[in-house]
């Protein structure tokens, strides 16, 4: 069961950006049948953090999400260059310019593949404790808001699917696991 069962015929590249490749394969189906598939090829790992207070308070950044078209809350994300920064490093940058917050406790809880139908992206989610609050620098594509909210209520959010992102699910549900909140 876990040989690949995928045999590519021929690929090539239909398009590519700054951030991704889309690859159009033409493949052998598992059942022998010829067909294609397309994979969403990142050049960025993505990076999540949860930053938990002592009160078991954590930041949310809400923000219009192009793809979805739609408004999304999730925990701090961002970028990491793949072989030109280690996703820890990336997720202290990405924390103190979402919500302006510098952890001195860090932990990974988890490796996810977000999509894992269609493309290859990989993301790493922290737990950042101990906090520090300085001022947020936003990137130039970003219009945030932030917002503090119980762990407990953020799970509620995910139940109440206030939260939807794929990250943010796992990172908060790991965290309250991890806290005993759930």
């Amino acid at each position: 069961m876990n040989q690949n069962p995928w045999q590519i015929i021929e690929k090539e590249v239909s398009y590519e950006n700054n951030w991704i490749k889309v690859i159009h394969h033409d493949v052998l189906l598992p059942s022998g049948n010829k067909g294609v598939y397309g994979v969403v090829d990142f050049k960025n790992i993505a990076i999540g953090i949860v930053a938990l207070s002592y009160e078991n308070d954590i930041w949310l950044v809400g923000q219009y999400r192009f793809p979805l078209n739609q408004y999304s809350w999730e925990i701090p994300e961002g970028g990491c260059l793949i072989n030109s920064e280690i996703p820890l490093e990336a997720a202290k940058r990405e924390l103190v310019e979402e919500v302006g917050l510098i952890a001195l406790k860090w932990t990974e809880i988890g490796v996810i593949h977000t999509s894992n139908s269609v493309c290859n992206e990989i993301g790493y989610i922290f737990l950042a404790e101990d906090l520090i609050l300085t001022k947020p620098s936003p990137e130039e594509t970003e219009i945030l808001e932030i917002k503090k909210v119980k762990l407990s209520d953020a799970v509620k959010m995910i139940m109440n699917n206030e939260i939807t992102d794929s990250i943010s699910i796992a990172g908060i549900l790991k965290t309250a696991n991890l806290k005993n909140i759930i």
